[in-house]
Formats: structure tokens, C-alpha cells, sequence
């Protein structure tokens, strides 16, 4: 026995083959993408592909799964090699230590890379990587807005054209097709309206609300890796082609 016969006994020898022949690359590795990235690696991804920059900070403990006690401080992406060599130590796990904007999304992707995760939370490198995936093809799934909401079941995936309700959804879309892109990006979404305090008793400043303030949003345990590991879903999904 070997640690994928559980899985070979759903997707069959092929499957199996398809997924170690897969290359797969992570870009952001906090809530969402350090679930992803280990839900791939568990399924058998022959080749992931780490992208991420930060290090481990307090703030990362409710929702991240590197964040521990003796991590506090180290990089996010080297504690992720560790932990996921220790789950498949044949799958081989390329680090990119770098922070993707315009000048390097498109130079990080190359014709060897089966899929894309988008799990990045600021805005114009999730633009760029999104547009350099659109023009050299390459699948990609992007993760939005986790944060501010609590409801899994309210969890979607659609064609970028098809999101709403979602404001980081729709401001991305905007800015894509300034670039000329208004279809073709699969998206991990929430159809929730983002919530504040659950127990605020005075309403936010309205400073706040007109966006004048900017401060941390609000993240609860379960949401970012369920957008995580539902993004795993829909790559996987893709190299295996199989229907939903």
C-alpha cells in the first residue's frame, strides 16, 4: 500500500499518472493558499511551484496553516517546503521568494505549468498575475473576498463575467477590462455580503466606511481554507477533466 491508494481507488491509475505529471503553482500562501497548496500535494501533484514573500506574523494564527508557535517569524514559503515534503517527499516543491508585480508575473510563468492558483490578497499583482495567466494561457483559478464573511455554504465558483455581490470581484473585473479581459478567469467567490463586527455595538466611523481608514478585515478559522481547498478542487478538476 502507498499513500495514494485511497485516491487511486476514485481516479483510477490514469488519474494518478495525470496528477504526477501535473505542475502546479501556489501563488500567496496564507489562509487560502497554504490549504490549497496541501490539498494538491495530498492528492498527488507531482510539481508544486511556491510563490509567497512574507514571513509568519501573530496576525496569521487564525486561519493559516504554517502559523505555529516555533514558525512565528520565518518565512511563510519555507515552512511550507518543510511541511509538505514531509506529506509527499516525491513531489517536488520549486520556491519563488518574491513579491509578483508587472515587471515579474509574466517572467515567474513558463510553457511547463498546468495550472495557477490565485491566492494573492492585493490587488494589482492579483491583476497582473491574472492578465499574464489570460495571455499565456494558462489555467487559472482566483480566490476572492474570504475575508468578513462566515457563511461556507455561500461559497461559489463562476466565470469571472458571471461573479457578484462579491466588491473585490467586481473591482478586479474592472480592472481587467481596462486590460482587455471580461471572461475566461474561474473564480472562487462568496455570494455573502461582507459583515463587520458581529457583536459591534456602535456602528464603524464613517471615516471608515467611506474607505478614508484602512485596517485589518475581519477573518474567521474555516472560511480561507475552505476557499482553499475548493480552489485545489477546481484545478484538479481540470487536469482530470472530470464533471462536477
Amino acid at each position: 500500500m502507498n499513500k495514494f491508494n485511497r485516491t487511486k481507488l476514485l481516479i483510477g491509475n490514469k488519474g494518478i499518472q495525470a496528477l504526477r505529471n501535473s505542475k502546479v503553482m501556489v501563488c500567496g500562501l496564507g489562509g487560502v493558499g497554504s490549504y490549497a497548496s496541501e490539498a494538491l500535494c495530498r492528492a498527488g501533484i507531482g510539481n508544486l511551484v511556491l510563490v509567497d514573500f512574507d514571513k509568519i506574523k501573530l496576525s496569521n494564527f487564525n486561519r493559516q496553516l504554517y502559523a505555529l508557535d516555533d514558525t512565528l517569524g520565518s518565512f511563510k514559503i519555507d515552512e511550507a517546503k518543510k511541511r509538505l515534503s514531509k506529506i509527499n517527499s516525491d513531489c517536488i516543491i520549486e520556491t519563488k521568494k518574491i513579491f509578483i508585480d508587472s515587471k515579474n508575473s509574466e517572467h515567474i510563468l513558463d510553457e511547463s505549468i498546468t495550472a495557477v492558483v490565485d491566492a494573492i490578497d492585493s490587488v494589482s499583482p492579483k491583476v497582473s498575475l491574472i492578465s499574464s495567466c489570460v495571455k499565456k494561457n494558462i489555467f487559472l483559478v482566483s480566490c476572492f473576498g474570504s475575508a468578513l464573511r462566515v457563511d461556507p455554504l455561500l461559497v461559489r465558483v463562476d466565470d469571472i463575467s458571471q461573479t457578484k455581490i462579491c466588491p473585490l470581484a467586481r473591482f478586479i473585473r474592472k480592472k481587467l477590462h481596462k486590460r482587455g479581459i471580461y471572461k475566461g478567469v474561474t473564480c472562487v467567490y462568496s455570494i455573502e455580503p461582507p459583515k463587520t463586527n458581529l457583536y459591534e455595538e456602535e456602528p464603524e466611523s464613517d471615516d471608515y466606511q467611506k474607505g478614508r481608514i484602512r485596517k485589518p478585515l475581519g477573518s474567521i478559522s474555516y472560511m480561507p481554507g475552505i476557499f482553499g481547498l475548493i480552489a485545489s478542487y477546481v484545478i484538479i478538476k481540470h487536469i482530470l477533466g472530470f464533471r462536477p
